[in-house]
């Protein structure tokens, strides 16, 4: 447990949170919206600092981030806690830790110094922090990436967006890419997250200013975020933003608070791509449906194939110095040789 960053202390001893955009005022002997940061004494502390309860070596794409370092493995770390309450959450048992009672915190006791030299043996190239919001654990992911840094490492969150701009601003420089949830108009954003549309829109924009590569993931719930008008805006706003910024649309599977919803019909990811190349962005990519071919990379100006996926596999890689081989278009992104990962 180590004081919390990024907060104020009042001077009656509550303490009025800054890390992201709820800004939780939290008395004494209270925790945020998170649960894990609790008020003692009129100081606001971390409860999650090195207590890492998920840990894997993930194929980068699963973030999923297909322009950047595609073929590469990235050390995967989380802690329990979350500052959404989604009802379609697929890893509800550590992001919804149970909040009615002050529950002690679960995890394997782990250093920065420990979280990167493990990234170094497993031979990854980069840490993603990520199955939960890294943005709760920021005090631990912040000294993890600097360490990584040191080493030669990239950085990774994988983020519903809502990490306040103050904090955004301390990680940015040591965080290479970030794919954030952009899941649906404000009302979703109320009635199925407990959020709001608005800051997640400033997140991306922030990132980009900031140098950060951006990817954006939409998860397609049919009946709660599928109609048209809810996918052209998401799209017309990541054009707005950066009409490199690749587009990842995902199947639903029935998960938590949603298991009456159907799975998504791969006809509306299809329709989504659509709307996206409509709208004017460059690559559009199907998630959760392997072998449909929308997993694939193609030159956004004579259509060349130059990545081909199946699931989290790299089968063909046709690109050459960052560029199409056919028309010498440069394709954005964070590139290095591509490996078939067997």
């Amino acid at each position: 447990m180590i004081e919390a960053r990024v907060y104020d202390a009042l001077a009656n001893g509550d303490a009025q949170c800054r890390l992201c955009s709820h800004t939780c005022l939290i008395k004494k002997g209270q925790r945020g919206i998170c649960a894990v940061r609790e008020n003692r004494d009129g100081k606001l502390y971390s409860l999650v600092y090195g207590k890492v309860i998920s840990l894997h070596v993930d194929p980068i794409e699963k973030k999923p981030l297909f322009h950047f370092l595609p073929g590469s493995t990235s050390f995967s770390i989380s802690t329990v806690g979350c500052n959404f309450r989604c009802k379609h959450c697929q890893n509800y048992e550590i992001s919804q830790f149970p909040r009615e009672r002050k529950f002690e915190i679960p995890g394997r006791d782990m250093t920065p110094e420990q979280v990167v030299e493990s990234a170094v043996r497993s031979g990854c190239q980069s840490i993603s922090y990520t199955y939960t919001e890294p943005t709760i654990f920021f005090e631990f992911a912040y000294d993890c990436a600097r360490r990584a840094k040191e080493k030669g490492l990239k950085n990774v969150f994988v983020s519903n967006g809502y990490t306040g701009p103050e904090a955004t601003r301390l990680i940015a420089p040591y965080l290479d890419a970030n794919n954030i949830d952009l899941k649906g108009s404000d009302t979703f954003y109320k009635e199925i997250c407990g959020a709001r549309l608005q800051p997640v829109k400033d997140t991306i924009m922030l990132m980009k200013e900031l140098g950060v590569w951006v990817e954006v993931t939409t998860l397609i719930i049919p009946g709660h975020n599928d109609s048209e008008p809810d996918l052209t805006d998401i799209a017309e706003f990541i054009v707005s933003a950066d009409p490199g910024i690749p587009w990842h649309v995902s199947q639903f599977y029935p998960t938590y608070k949603l298991t009456d919803t159907p799975r998504t019909p791969v006809a509306t990811l299809r329709h989504a791509r659509e709307i996206g190349y409509r709208a004017g962005l460059m690559h559009v990519y199907e998630g959760n449906v392997p072998g449909e071919g929308g997993e694939n990379t193609y030159c956004p100006s004579c259509k060349q194939l130059l990545i081909q996926r199946f699931g989290y596999d790299i089968q063909k890689n046709n690109m050459r110095n960052n560029r199409c081989p056919a028309c010498d278009t440069v394709i954005s992104g964070i590139w290095h040789a591509v490996e078939k990962r067997t």
